[in-house]
């Protein structure tokens, strides 16, 4: 454009005369309104040291927040990274498929025989010496084991799984790992572990620390409880936590006078009308009791030596194994009485060892014969093994064998965290 219509005409640039006593203090100019003076050096670095100290504010402020999304700072004992989890409200059962779990493929491996019809869906089974976890098919064919290479991070470690359970959504699986002191919980999807309480190989009674736990479990409110043997106590745990929410029992005085004191119980299993049914392994005892501290009662199951992870079977009956050998599985009432009792003195029959057994939805017994290496369904009706997984008393680590089998649970909704709830806890 040639014309200069509307165009402003650039005006010579006027240089500020400067004040030479104060290099940083501009003198007004004659001709035009003097800014704002410069700060002195004493006011720029204190702008700086407070524009420094709101950086590392926001830099806190960050971390905490990302902190208390990733479990509120709760660490896995060996790997040293946090570690997160469900909500404190775990869900209603998820019932519409397990798409983690290895689609079923090949032959089983179970025994001549077995008949999986008696099984509602696949065993989760803690494989104790083999130091894994493993889920079989009713047909026996492996659909999923942990951990694989991969799973662990670096430092965590996972030995001797002692007990399993799902949770009640079937999201996570709650080991014991008794001898190692930890209770470990697992995402199955994702197949990390996402929350420890315990040190590994260190045992204790002080915060974070546990004396062999046994048969911890994930209730529905968050909460995860447990028997903590050799510490004479049963706990509870609010999920991610680092110390007890509830303890009861005496530690280091490990004889039976509940509530103040537990002799060796290694069983704390939730009942659906919220209270809790107890093993002692010290004098033969079965407790239900509540967190208020009240003993509703205490029974002897008949003809026991060991008892081991009693349970409830129906109204007014309950399941319990003898970790013996030979080894006994006995339903009973409050009262003491037998209602059934499975002892067979020769193999393959005999139980050696058995540690938990859990009623099936067709009144069979699911349960697992540690020594034996094997898990079995007996029929109460007939007295017989009608189904297994394993070789008696071969153990291994190939489809089909285990080496002590220590725990075991069924996935949602047949799992016992499930069925045995109220559901609003």
């Amino acid at each position: 454009m040639s014309s200069e219509v509307g165009r402003v005409r650039a005006q010579p640039r006027q240089r500020r005369p400067v004040d030479r006593r104060n290099p940083l203090t501009v003198r007004p100019s004659a001709t035009r309104r003097s800014p704002r003076p410069f700060p002195t050096r004493a006011t720029y670095l204190r702008r700086r040291l407070v524009a420094a100290l709101c950086a590392v504010a926001v830099i806190v402020l960050l971390f905490v927040s990302v902190n208390a999304a990733l479990g509120g700072g709760a660490r896995a004992p060996g790997s040293g990274a946090p570690v997160t989890g469900p909500s404190p409200t775990v869900g209603e059962p998820v019932q519409t498929g397990y798409g983690w779990l290895a689609p079923p493929s090949g032959p089983g491996h179970l025994l001549p025989g077995s008949n999986p019809a008696v099984l509602p869906g696949p065993v989760l089974i803690a494989d104790k010496l083999n130091n894994r976890l493993v889920i079989v098919d009713p047909e026996g064919r492996v659909r999923w084991v942990w951990p694989r290479p991969g799973d662990l991070a670096p430092g965590q470690t996972f030995k001797i799984p002692d007990d399993a359970f799902f949770s009640p959504d079937g999201r996570y699986i709650v080991v014991t790992q008794e001898d190692d002191f930890l209770i470990t919980v697992i995402d199955v999807a994702t197949r990390r572990i996402v929350w420890r309480y315990g040190h590994p190989s260190v045992a204790g009674s002080g915060a974070g620390y546990l004396w062999n736990p046994d048969d911890a479990m994930l209730l529905r409110n968050g909460v995860v409880a447990s028997a903590d043997i050799k510490n004479c106590r049963l706990i509870t745990i609010p999920y991610g936590g680092r110390s007890l929410a509830w303890h009861e029992g005496t530690v280091g005085s490990c004889t039976h006078n509940p509530p103040v004191q537990y002799g060796s119980p290694n069983g704390m299993f939730p009942l659906p009308n919220g209270h809790f049914l107890v093993t002692e392994i010290n004098g033969d005892w079965v407790d239900e009791i509540d967190l208020s501290g009240h003993v509703y009662w205490s029974t002897n199951p008949p003809g026991v030596l060991y008892p081991s992870d009693s349970s409830q079977l129906g109204p007014g009956r309950y399941l319990t194994v003898d970790y013996s050998s030979p080894g006994l599985v006995v339903i009973f009432d409050r009262a003491g009485h037998t209602l059934w009792r499975y002892a067979q003195s020769r193999p393959p029959s005999e139980l050696n060892h058995p540690s938990l057994a859990i009623g099936l939805p067709n009144g069979d017994i699911l349960l697992n014969d540690d020594q034996n290496h094997r898990v079995v369904v007996i029929d109460p009706r007939t007295d017989k093994i009608v189904w297994q997984y394993g070789h008696d008393g071969v153990p291994g680590t190939a489809p089909g064998y285990l080496d002590n089998p220590d725990g075991l649970d069924l996935l949602p909704p047949n799992s016992y965290a499930d069925r045995y709830q109220p559901r609003g806890e």
